[in-house]
């Protein structure tokens, strides 16, 4: 059965991030996620989530200039200083907040050079808290032209070259959807090699069972297979998102 997070940076935006997480959890929510914590003090959040209940379970890299700047720089042919600098940051943030998956993010990039540095930081970021959890995330050029990881092919490739216990691959439904137009059979390819799930229909991005996605099988077939991990809400809201919750009952 399924367990459910919800993501922060995305539901409950009506009100405070510090009060979204009792929100989170009166919905049913176990877990929660949020994209990028860093504006905020690491006792503030770790105290929301434990007076809550609830969960920490995903946040990225990087944490500087995120609002509309670079999503991440590990496969950027020169920026390895920064890359670990920015890693570093937030493994403390991770660690401080028991957050049990930290998503690094690829950053734009083409071609061998990009892949090769790539996969050097992550076996260097896989190495420097081997209890850390780690993992990668195709994203669709549609949305995020030029982004470096843009297949689900390649995460495998680039999760076996780098042939890390920690390092694990994140399933986002909708960029699944996006990228290779099947989301079900992306999963039944990759399924083996899934550290975390994310959900969100297709093509809009909004509540579960908007859109192409047929989630029950998709489901089904989540539960299926033995996947024990979380599953991610990272959708944006028709409406308000208690409004949209409905989904739950549904799936």
């Amino acid at each position: 059965m399924a367990r459910f997070a919800a993501n922060l940076t995305y539901l409950f935006t009506e009100m405070p991030m510090l009060q979204r997480f009792v929100a989170a959890r009166r919905a049913g929510f176990k877990g929660v996620e949020i994209l990028f914590p860093y504006d905020l003090a690491v006792k503030e959040l770790a105290s929301a989530a434990q007076a809550a209940g609830i969960e920490f379970v995903l946040m990225n890299t990087p944490p500087p200039n995120w609002a509309g700047g670079p999503r991440g720089f590990a496969a950027e042919p020169g920026n390895e200083t920064r890359f670990r600098g920015d890693f570093d940051r937030a493994l403390r943030f991770a660690k401080a907040l028991k957050v049990q998956h930290i998503h690094v993010m690829a950053g734009k990039g083409e071609g061998e050079l990009a892949r090769r540095t790539f996969v050097e930081n992550l076996k260097w970021a896989c190495t420097r808290d081997p209890q850390t959890s780690l993992t990668i995330e195709p994203m669709a050029r549609a949305d995020m032209p030029g982004y470096f990881l843009d297949s689900f092919d390649l995460a495998a490739e680039v999760l076996d070259e780098v042939g890390a216990p920690n390092l694990g691959l994140q399933f986002d439904v909708y960029q699944a959807q996006m990228i290779h137009g099947d989301a079900l059979a992306v999963w039944q390819h990759h399924a083996a090699r899934v550290r975390h799930i994310q959900i969100s229909d297709c093509p809009d991005r909004n509540e579960p069972r908007q859109g192409t996605i047929d989630f029950p099988e998709l489901l089904r077939a989540i539960d299926a297979s033995g996947y024990g991990g979380w599953v991610g809400a990272e959708y944006s809201p028709r409406t308000s998102t208690e409004a949209g919750l409905h989904w739950l009952q549904m799936v």
